[in-house]
């Protein structure tokens, strides 16, 4: 069971997010008797409890906060951490374009707070599995916490260790790479995964990415595609219609390659006519 609750009302254990007029949010677990403190006043677990989610509520001075079951978004950007932050903008790409989705078995290397962790074995339902490698294990203790408060952890196996020694996993569909020396670790990557499955990267600096692509071209890895995603919101008032001032703009170079069986010096490219319409 996730946080998402079927119900049309909160209840004891579900995960709530609470919302202000100005925006300000806080993910609580609803327990009995617990309280919230913020700076616009008490709010008591106890009026949330049996409200109906999308409520308006106020706290014990008087101010209105919302009521709302949070999304996979939400959950995300509220992860505790003690590493970089993955943005949902770049999650959100990744899932879609490996296809990730239940039953996919997908292996991870920098386990790190946990947030893709969680995206991944949020997609791969309780028919799929994720297996995340982290040689910290200050680290994965608190994704290991993160997923436990999910209730996502079942679905995932973590493994304490250097993937310089390669993988236990053979054959898996997905292998998603966090680590600071990518291009490192491609011959273990190409061990593990199924030929034709999905490789992706996400890495900080143009050097880097050079460095991956070289490692990615001599273990005949083909299709090989680099990105970044960029978002963008606008003020949702009619009569000001505008971008924010603010811009969610570059986070990290995403790097796609696909494991080949090659019987001659020809690698598939992939340097993006497919998205050339004309």
């Amino acid at each position: 069971m996730t946080w998402q609750s079927k119900n049309a009302v909160a209840q004891d254990g579900d995960l709530a997010e609470i919302v202000g007029l100005r925006h300000q949010h806080f993910i609580i677990k609803l327990k009995p008797g617990e309280e919230l403190h913020t700076h616009r006043g008490i709010v008591r677990h106890d009026d949330l409890i049996g409200k109906p989610w999308g409520s308006q509520f106020f706290s014990h001075n008087g101010n209105p906060f919302f009521l709302l079951q949070p999304g996979l978004s939400d959950i995300i950007r509220s992860i505790p951490r003690s590493t970089q932050i993955m943005y949902p903008k770049d999650i959100g790409f990744m899932l879609v374009y490996m296809g990730i989705g239940p039953g996919r078995i997908c292996v991870e290397a920098g386990t790190g707070s946990g947030s893709m962790t969680a995206a991944l074995a949020f997609a791969v339902g309780d028919t799929g599995k994720v297996i995340s490698y982290e040689i910290n294990p200050d680290f994965q203790s608190i994704a290991l916490k993160n997923l436990q408060r999910l209730g996502l952890d079942h679905r995932v196996i973590l493994k304490t260790r250097d993937i310089r020694d390669g993988f236990d996993e053979k054959d898996v569909d997905v292998l998603f790479l966090d680590v600071q020396y990518p291009y490192d670790y491609i011959q273990q990557v190409k061990e593990t995964l199924k030929p034709g499955g999905f490789f992706c990267s996400i890495v900080p600096t143009t050097n880097k990415v050079v460095l991956l692509l070289d490692a990615l071209k001599r273990e005949k890895f083909g299709f090989i595609e680099v990105c970044e995603v960029l978002l963008r919101y606008y003020k949702s008032d009619a009569e000001h219609f505008r971008p924010t001032d603010r811009m969610v703009a570059h986070t990290g170079y995403i790097v796609f390659a696909r494991p080949m069986i090659i019987e001659n010096e020809t690698i598939p490219d992939c340097s993006l006519e497919k998205f050339d319409l004309e």
